[in-house]
């Protein structure tokens, strides 16, 4: 293991002339803190944790709370962990995953030790009750997700609502007049997630502005969930000739769910979804799509953090527009 010494030895300077210039400590020449920084680099030297954490008096570590709760897609949320990951690992942090049900105890628990320097916060919703204990903590905190009232707190993500609305105005564009939407699973709903209701705010609006018949359904997360929600739809909606689903697994066992049923996709049945571009593409008949930018958010949640770490100020509010992407699964509406 290269140890200090042998970084001094390689640059020409003391023990402690490479340990100022590689934390910070003590003013140095540039000249200095270069050659310091291009030995340990040749020699790949990493300061010990440990000693990293005493010295700065942080431990380079984030909290990402993710409770993997019932209804949680986890192969989605599991893209949004590995893009924080990626990206804490380019700012020599590492990431402390906590998926219990952290309320405010749990929350407190960790925020107290010296674990972590900062939390990400996922599955956040409209009525947060960890809102308050975010407010008060010192260590600095970042929502993915967005509370009924985010004032004082800093969130980030997909523009939930608007992503609701383009998939009906895409649909009321190609002149369908009945259309559906197939949710998450119903306890989501039940917990008020938040993106998870933003997603029924847009779709209710943007079909009232543009006068269409509109219904919500959610759906558990399984093909004979989605069989019976198209069985009902058809039954309680003959005139349907437009979908969009908001629930990721569901999505090809839904249309083929449609077609056993006798409706083309898109012949007679237009379908949209809000889900990752990689799903869209996969299912047989390609799926027009709002992307789910699960990496963006991740690695944009990460640069906040750091920000507010290293004490500059960011915004509040950061959300992403919704990218529709028109692909196989919709068309004109016949006459």
């Amino acid at each position: 293991m290269v140890k200090i010494t042998d970084v001094a030895r390689h640059a020409g300077v003391s023990p402690s002339t490479v340990s100022y210039a590689l934390s910070g400590k003590r003013p140095i020449s540039e000249e200095t803190r270069q050659r310091v920084e291009a030995a340990a680099r040749e020699l790949g030297y990493r300061p010990h944790a440990g000693a990293r954490a005493l010295a700065s008096s942080r431990s380079n570590v984030l909290a990402l709370v993710i409770p993997l709760r019932a209804g949680i897609h986890v192969p989605v949320v599991m893209q949004f962990a590995v893009s924080v990951v990626t990206t804490a690992r380019k700012h020599d942090h590492d990431v402390l995953l906590l998926t219990q049900e952290e309320g405010e105890e749990g929350l407190r628990r960790v925020a107290d030790t010296a674990l972590v320097d900062a939390l990400i916060v996922m599955d956040v919703q409209l009525r947060e009750p960890r809102l308050p204990l975010l407010r008060s903590l010192e260590r600095p905190s970042v929502l993915i997700g967005f509370p009924a009232d985010s004032e004082g707190l800093t969130c980030i993500d997909l523009d939930f609502k608007a992503a609701g609305e383009a998939c009906v105005e895409h649909l009321a564009r190609f002149g369908h007049r009945v259309v559906a939407l197939v949710g998450s699973p119903p306890e989501v709903y039940v917990r008020q997630t938040a993106f998870a209701q933003r997603v029924v705010q847009g779709f209710t609006a943007a079909a009232d502005r543009s006068g269409l018949s509109s219904s919500v359904h959610p759906c558990e997360a399984s093909p004979a969930a989605a069989r019976l929600v198209a069985e009902q739809l058809l039954r309680e909606h003959p005139a349907l000739t437009g979908v969009v689903v908001h629930n990721e697994p569901i999505l090809e066992p839904l249309i083929e769910a449609f077609e056993q049923l006798g409706l083309r996709v898109p012949g007679d049945l237009s379908v949209t979804a809000i889900c990752p571009d990689e799903l869209a593409e996969s299912v047989r008949v390609p799926v027009t799509s709002v992307a789910l930018p699960s990496a963006e958010v991740g690695e944009r949640a990460v640069e906040l953090l750091m920000k507010k770490l290293g004490g500059s100020a960011v915004p509040e509010a950061t959300l992403l527009p919704p990218r529709l992407t028109e692909r196989a699964s919709t068309m004109p509406r016949s006459a």
